[in-house]
């Protein structure tokens, strides 16, 4: 059995780390894998606005400074996934991608063959649920040939 283990770092993805831990050890767990998936569109709500308001160079360079330091604490927080995995003696792996998310996860885990997806859920009720979107949720709908086990 695989199991892919999504993290973002939350207090939501930290409780599906823990009983997807739960899962490898109490079955045959022949590879857990730990992923998080980098959201590549940037935010421009954080640049001045205006009609004819054109981003900087120094606008810019402050982006890709953005860009690398949520890189670095996507790193980081794989890291302290693994580790966590690691001392309960459950061998795995990280990885670690870029692009839309659920989209991402979905593909990783078809490709990849795993058996099963565990995500954390915010619990988003109807109405956030429709504005927000949610990751879970879309993967959920989206896992083919995949079990998902979403954690609250």
């Amino acid at each position: 059995m695989k199991i892919l283990v999504c993290t973002d770092g939350s207090k939501h993805s930290q409780k599906a780390l823990e009983k997807a831990a739960i899962i490898a050890e109490g079955c045959n767990v022949d590879e857990a894998a730990i992923i998080h998936v980098y959201d590549e569109r940037v935010n421009l709500s954080a640049l001045p606005r205006g009609e004819a308001y054109a981003p900087t160079r120094e606008d810019m360079e402050r982006f890709r400074e953005i860009l690398e330091e949520n890189k670095n604490e996507a790193n980081k927080i794989l890291e302290e996934a693994k580790k966590y995995f690691e001392e309960k003696n459950i061998k795995t792996r990280i990885i670690f991608k870029e692009g839309h998310p659920a989209d991402t996860i979905v593909k990783t885990a078809r490709e990849e063959g795993f058996d099963i997806i565990a995500i954390g859920s915010r619990g988003q009720s109807g109405l956030q649920k429709l504005f927000l979107g949610s990751v879970s949720s879309a993967v959920v709908q989206e896992a083919e040939n995949c079990s998902v086990l979403t954690v609250k």
